[in-house]
């Protein structure tokens, strides 16, 4: 019998949390407006889940590849590799 997946979100709770002065939304980084080639910092706002990148990748820097919907193409280097992470504009940074 296979194990449980329990979601990206699992043993995360460090890394997803947020100060208690910090809580809630701030409008204008859902508001952001990226272009391509632009390089951003992942950086994960856990007050909204839709668009969210795997944790693993918060705080690495990649470049805008494109847009798809309301997200953004990120492409970032994982070791030797080149992954493309589609990710929401209340989770990324401007460098």
């Amino acid at each position: 019998m296979g194990w449980k997946s329990h979601g990206f979100r699992f043993k995360s709770g460090r890394k997803l949390k947020k100060k208690v002065r910090e809580k809630g939304l701030k409008l204008g980084k859902f508001l952001q407006e990226f272009s391509a080639g632009q390089r951003v910092i992942l950086d994960i706002e856990p007050a909204s889940q839709k668009g969210m990148p795997h944790p693993r990748y918060n705080g690495r820097s990649g470049i805008i590849v494109g847009k798809r919907g309301r997200a953004y193409l990120v492409q970032i280097r994982d070791g030797s590799k080149l992954k493309t992470l589609i990710s929401r504009p209340e989770h990324l940074r401007a460098v």
